[in-house]
């Protein structure tokens, strides 16, 4: 099959930027297929499950931002690596993938997540 890599990489931020910034319904409505497997152990299987997570964490984290650092896309998975700002200033590296279906849709969902230390023993920054 042929992917368009760019689109699956663009809907794959949007997507992510819609939930993270509290519109998690709107989200699933535009770019979730007919079935949505989580892997993360905090959120639900499923639409609903998901959508409900992400309200809450609009709710309780209204302040929290998100940059995106990278997109990587090959067949039909997107991987993202992300910057997030918490209230109180934690900040997180994130990877996050996503498998599309043949229609173009997020079907599936991984994630890793670490908090970025004040120090690195490396001298490296995390991206």
């Amino acid at each position: 099959m042929n992917w368009d890599l760019e689109k699956n990489k663009k809907d794959a931020i949007e997507f992510y930027r819609l939930s993270y910034y509290g519109n998690p319904r709107k989200a699933v409505e535009l770019y979730v297929g007919s079935g949505y497997i989580q892997h993360n152990p905090l959120v639900g299987d499923g639409a609903e499950p998901f959508i409900a997570y992400f309200e809450k964490m609009a709710r309780d984290y209204p302040d929290k931002t998100i940059g995106f650092v990278r997109s990587v896309a090959e067949g039909n998975l997107v991987a993202l690596h992300t910057h997030q700002v918490w209230p109180e200033g934690d900040e997180y590296v994130t990877m996050d993938f996503f498998r599309f279906d043949e229609t173009g849709k997020i079907v599936e969902h991984w994630d890793s997540m670490q908090k970025i230390p004040g120090s690195s023993e490396n001298g490296n920054t995390m991206y």
